[in-house]
């Protein structure tokens, strides 16, 4: 299978965490498609979450905006 993407991608499911409001508001989820340049992120449900926030991924904080949406996934690109 060839790999249409401009950046490869791992498929991993790790466990991150989605932070924003100023680090009140917590939402688990799990890392379904790893690049550089950004991740899929698979939750619960997408209501609610901002356009932007940070990613928690191995003790490491991601800045990440949302390139798109489904109802339990989320495409997002790291700032």
């Amino acid at each position: 299978m060839d790999e249409h993407r401009r950046s490869p991608r791992i498929r991993t499911l790790k466990s991150g965490k989605i932070v924003f409001n100023h680090k009140s508001s917590v939402v688990d989820c799990t890392v379904r498609n790893l690049s550089r340049g950004g991740a899929c992120l698979l939750v619960a449900s997408t209501t609610g979450i901002p356009e932007s926030f940070e990613l928690i991924l191995d003790g490491a904080t991601h800045p990440c905006r949302i390139a798109w949406r489904a109802p339990t996934r989320i495409g997002v690109s790291f700032q």
